[in-house]
């Protein structure tokens, strides 16, 4: 096997410390071995990439009662910070971050088979998002810095942090979609504690240094271990304020279900999607085929954004299958740093085996796998199979697959995908294909009532990251984009004071003085 130099796995990394009140803590208790689905050998076999702490109770406890410290009822260094100054530490860790770029992309590639292009593309995302997120955050304080007089009452109104936060990533973007919560949290005033996914997880150990440095004591908690184990006793504590995950519903659900006052847990949640797209009969086919081989088959369709059902009108269906078909066929399978690899290794060793039973549930019940290599399989990947007709019996149309299996379902009458979209559990996004603006108006009107983004004649996604990603349902609570993250996780808040002559007096002292960060009308050039 030829696996090019700089890409070679020759130190495994063995995560010994974990980040908790500022300290890097040494652990010497039971570790996990993290592997990839990769092989470095001729003959396969996965590759032992390094070891994780596999922290317990105890060590989860520790994290939030820094984290609970470090906020200390609103009082602490970090909540009643200078804007500038906040904004300054997510500078510097940025700064190290950028230093960081090789270690990273090498890491998501052998950690969850991301291929190089992709996962260059997701450090080099999040750096801007990051820096989108502080430019965002200027203007927003830009903004406050002034006071508004409203029936006889002086009001200087900011938004403020909401408290202690429990982050949790996903294992498909374990950096961009993480960052996307924990970024906007932190720089908002709020503290957080952190558990990296389960795949994807090695790829925060460069970083460790930069947020131990870059942010006070006890700001950002990393810890380690089985999300059972670690997150619910912090949940059950009650000292959460807020819950951010990106993952699955179940997840999601059974910890907000441990924490005892839910009425103050705020969450932050990006969930499962089905998304479809809706191939009308004028559609361009070229760019029809080649949107849906982008929205179904990037990162193996690993993305909640993927196009994960296909409804194709009756009168094209047989055309779009043949050369669908024959363009999936095509895509090239190979290890991530290989030149022009579209489809990579899963990095998920059950996957494969999950996947073929769709495809036999769905056969099953009258489904054919239409393209000629769907359904082969090796020890870490099986070929995307494109199957139909598919019917709501079957279970690859009524689960978020998740995986490299792609279902078409033809259709007559437009009512039909609509009324499967509105009876949906999911929510976030479709792709539209057609021309005629006649057709395609009162489809848009309905459609943005049924989901939260509609994509005319393009395929599924989350980008720009100023624009709002969430959606209905099951699928989101909450909105994760540059400028909508930033409220999700804070709330305004304001100091009022009749309008008379003695309290003037002293708010006049108050900006003068600059005794205050909250009360003050300084302009972040």
């Amino acid at each position: 096997m030829n696996i090019p130099e700089q890409y070679q796995i020759k130190n495994i990394l063995n995560q010994q410390t974990y980040l908790v009140g500022g300290e890097l803590k040494p652990w010497a208790g039971e570790t996990s071995d993290v592997y990839s689905t990769i092989s470095s050998t001729p003959d396969y076999k996965p590759t032992l990439l390094g070891t994780i702490p596999v922290l317990g109770e105890k060590e989860a406890l520790d994290a939030l009662n820094a984290a609970t410290l470090a906020y200390n009822k609103g009082q602490g260094l970090w909540p009643t910070m200078k804007v500038v100054d906040r904004i300054a530490c997510m500078e510097k860790f940025v700064t190290q971050m950028k230093t960081k770029r090789e270690e990273i992309v090498k890491l998501l590639m052998w950690e969850i088979g991301k291929n190089l292009g992709d996962s260059q593309k997701e450090f080099d995302r999040t750096v801007e998002y990051i820096y989108d997120t502080i430019e965002d955050y200027k203007q927003m304080d830009r903004n406050s810095a002034k006071f508004e007089k409203n029936s006889g009452v002086n009001a200087h109104i900011r938004r403020g942090p909401l408290g202690v936060v429990l982050c949790l990533g996903p294992y498909n973007y374990p950096l961009n979609e993480t960052f996307a919560l924990l970024i906007p949290a932190l720089i908002m005033g709020n503290t957080a504690i952190f558990k990296p996914a389960k795949h994807g997880v090695l790829l925060i150990s460069p970083l460790l240094e930069a947020f131990q440095t870059s942010f006070p004591n006890g700001v950002v908690n990393i810890i380690y271990g089985r999300g059972r184990t670690v997150a619910t006793p912090i949940m059950q504590s009650g000292k959460v304020d807020v819950l951010a995950l990106i993952g699955n519903s179940k997840s999601a659900n059974a910890l907000q279900n441990q924490h005892p006052k839910s009425n103050r847990l705020r969450l932050v949640l990006g969930l499962e999607a089905k998304n479809p797209a809706i191939v009308l009969k004028d559609a361009d086919l070229d760019l029809a085929i080649e949107e849906c081989i982008a929205g179904a088959t990037s990162f193996n369709g690993q993305r909640c954004t993927a196009l994960k059902v296909l409804y194709v009108h009756e009168a094209i269906v047989e055309e779009f299958n043949k050369r669908f078909s024959a363009k999936v066929d095509a895509l090239k399978f190979g290890n991530p740093w290989e030149d022009g690899a579209k489809l990579t290794p899963l990095p998920e060793p059950d996957k494969p085996a999950y996947i073929q039973e769709l495809i036999d549930d769905a056969v099953a019940k009258g489904a054919k796998v239409i393209n000629k290599k769907g359904g082969e399989t090796t020890e870490n990947y099986i070929f995307p199979a494109v199957l139909y007709p598919v019917t709501k019996d079957m279970r690859v149309f009524q689960e978020e697959q998740f995986g490299p299996v792609i279902p078409v379902v033809s259709f007559s009458d437009i009512e039909e995908p609509l009324d499967d979209m509105a009876a949906s559990n999911y929510g976030q996004q479709v792709s539209l294909f057609g021309a005629d603006v006649k057709t395609l108006a009162p489809l848009i009107d309905t459609l943005v009532n049924l989901v939260c983004r509609v994509n005319l004649n393009s395929s599924c996604q989350r980008g720009p990251d100023v624009y709002p990603f969430t959606g209905r349902k099951d699928s989101a609570v909450a909105t994760l984009s540059v400028h909508d993250a930033l409220r999700s996780f804070s709330i305004r808040t304001f100091v009022a004071s009749k309008d008379n002559a003695y309290n003037n007096a002293i708010l006049k002292e108050l900006l003068d003085s600059k005794a205050s960060n909250f009360v003050s009308t300084d302009y972040i050039l």
